[in-house]
């Protein structure tokens, strides 16, 4: 008489390994699931096509979503890439960006415009410092429609060098009686860029320690 031992008499009865690992519906299934649905619908009551293409857009879900992964992924790593070499060439260039603090290095001047949509009689630039007291201002005159640009030369409204750093810029065009505000547009030096992470865009780094997005500029030099 042979003898069997507990744990070959659980070997025994225990399910094939292929259905032990088997806990997921998997795609073949779904698929088969949904044709044997097909054949034994009845004839009188049909599928509704709201219900059979809910069922193709759960197989589809099935179906697509590693592949779905795999585009992501390579899409992020071109977009990566892209950014990368938008960076490469934009170090060692000057943009005209759109931002109101413009450096003044310690010899040299600091550049600058205004986008003028229509004539003016005059626009006129004030560049404060770090403790809001007025330096300069600038007239540049009557300017037609286009880019109003300015330079300031770096001497305060006294005829003495004002100290190397960042000024605040600050516009106003003059249209007949009334005074409008607008946006002023300052050229800048790119020693670094920051690439994104995370869905962020690219940062710039200026010369002066300021920086800005990419969104920011409005003309690389």
């Amino acid at each position: 008489m042979t003898t069997v031992s507990p744990f070959e008499d659980a070997r025994l009865f225990a399910p094939p390994p292929e259905q032990q690992s088997r806990t997921e519906l998997g795609q073949g299934d779904f698929l088969k699931l949904m044709i044997t649905q097909f054949q034994n619908q009845d004839p009188f009551k049909p599928m509704e096509n709201g219900e059979f293409l809910g069922q193709l857009a759960q197989f589809s879900t099935v179906n697509g979503i590693d592949s779905l992964n795999s585009s992501f992924a390579g899409l992020a790593g071109s977009i990566q890439d892209e950014q990368a070499l938008q960076a490469a060439n934009l170090v060692g260039r000057s943009v005209l960006a759109i931002a109101d603090v413009a450096y003044l290095p310690t010899d040299g001047a600091a550049n600058g415009a205004v986008e003028i949509d229509a004539t003016v009689s005059n626009v006129q630039i004030d560049i404060t410092n770090s403790s809001g007291e007025l330096v300069q201002r600038l007239n540049l005159g009557e300017q037609q429609e286009g880019i109003a640009r300015f330079t300031w030369d770096g001497l305060d409204a006294a005829g003495e060098r004002a100290p190397a750093g960042q000024y605040q810029l600050s516009a106003r065009v003059l249209r007949g009686t009334n005074v409008e505000s607008v946006p002023t547009l300052v050229d800048a030096d790119i020693e670094s860029v920051t690439l994104g992470q995370f869905g962020s865009g690219m940062t710039l780094n200026l010369r002066g320690g300021e920086a800005l997005s990419l969104r920011q500029v409005y003309q690389i030099n």
